[in-house]
């Protein structure tokens, strides 16, 4: 085998151990993922929950969501997805009141994909309360309705709610993934884990994904 050879199958073999460790049958604690110290409450039964922990503005969630809803999409009954915004201050307060007006108002599935694509195609800044106002007007959405939750004690109660989750899955970046209340994993430790990024760092999170739900829901049974 001559000199170009082996440097090539030398790279295929190194990118092809980076992909396996992250293989659904065995991925590593401390690295690919991480057990919480105390496992969290949920209601999901005995469905597996898997939780995403995100932000609007940001680019990594907005380049994982077409990969993580074909996910869930394949999941079928096998889990309870649901999706939880971060809070980060006074600059991120409209969007976060945004995902929880939708949510509370059953929108989720049909605008939660528009709203990432204003965002981050066409550059919507979603800073201030009456732009989001705005956007859901001009979006088909009855503006009094929208605006009469977005301002109600139940969209209160679930920014406190997402900000205590946060706190007790120690959560710290995003998007971050948990698994039954017990486990955490994202694309940014895999890509620490493997030298991975981009594409193949979303890819290989959502094989972890398939072997912490598989183990979650072997632990159910």
């Amino acid at each position: 085998m001559n000199q170009l050879r082996r440097l090539i199958v030398s790279a295929a073999l190194f990118a092809a151990s980076g992909l396996a460790a992250a293989s659904p049958a065995a991925p590593k604690e401390g690295a690919e993922y991480q057990a919480l110290p105390e496992a969290q409450p949920t209601d999901s039964g005995r469905k597996v929950e898997v939780l995403e922990f995100f932000a609007y503005y940001c680019p990594h969630c907005y380049a994982f969501e077409p990969q993580l809803a074909e996910w869930v999409k394949k999941q079928g009954d096998n889990i309870v997805f649901r999706r939880v915004h971060v809070p980060r201050g006074p600059q991120v307060a409209a969007q976060q009141r945004l995902f929880f007006t939708l949510e509370s108002l059953g929108l989720l599935d049909q605008f939660h994909g528009k709203v990432f694509n204003a965002m981050h195609v066409d550059r919507q800044t979603f800073a201030q309360d009456e732009q989001v106002f705005d956007w859901a007007s001009r979006a088909g959405i009855d503006r009094a309705k929208f605006i009469d939750t977005y301002r109600s004690f139940g969209v209160q109660a679930k920014l406190r709610r997402a900000q205590a989750m946060m706190e007790s899955y120690r959560i710290t970046h995003w998007p971050m993934i948990a698994i039954d209340g017990r486990f955490l994993t994202s694309p940014g430790m895999l890509n620490e884990a493997n030298s991975i990024s981009g594409n193949e760092a979303l890819q290989a999170t959502l094989q972890v994904m398939d072997g912490l739900v598989a183990r979650a829901k072997a632990d159910k049974k």
